[in-house]
């Protein structure tokens, strides 16, 4: 996969600082320590950028991800008990709407943190690799 690399990076970052931060804080406190650790990374990054959403090629609003990283990556954090479907729903919704490749949904509210790849099956980067993981659906 073309972003594995630097989605394992980002990955390795919220483990650190759910390691050292643990569960129970609020979103926006993960994702201070979270830009901490990419930068620490060398991983590029905004957050909180607002991106604008096209519907049928006409700008219908914008919403803000949590962090778009070196230009490709969406990361969506939640600070939840439990991630639910709808969670995931926004984070595959989001890859679509900005036509990124790939996103990574990371929750830091359990006792064990929990991440989630989510892929962009439209975008022309994974089409080799929607093609050899048929349990990767369409959304």
């Amino acid at each position: 996969m073309k972003h594995e690399d630097i989605t394992h990076k980002i990955i390795g970052c919220a483990m650190k600082v759910h390691s050292t931060l643990g569960n129970g804080f609020q979103e926006v406190i993960y994702q201070r320590a979270l830009a901490i650790e990419m930068e620490k990374q060398g991983l590029g990054f905004q957050r909180e950028m607002e991106m604008t959403i096209l519907y049928d090629g006409i700008d219908i609003g914008t919403r803000r991800v949590d962090f778009f990283v070196e230009e490709n990556i969406m990361v969506e954090i939640k600070a939840l008990i439990k991630m639910e479907e709808v969670h995931l729903a926004q984070a595959m919704n989001y890859c679509q709407a900005y036509n990124l490749p790939i996103g990574l949904l990371i929750n830091f509210g359990a006792k064990s943190l929990a991440f989630k790849r989510v892929y962009n099956v439209n975008h022309s980067d994974n089409e080799d690799y929607i093609k050899n993981n048929p349990k990767i659906s369409k959304s």
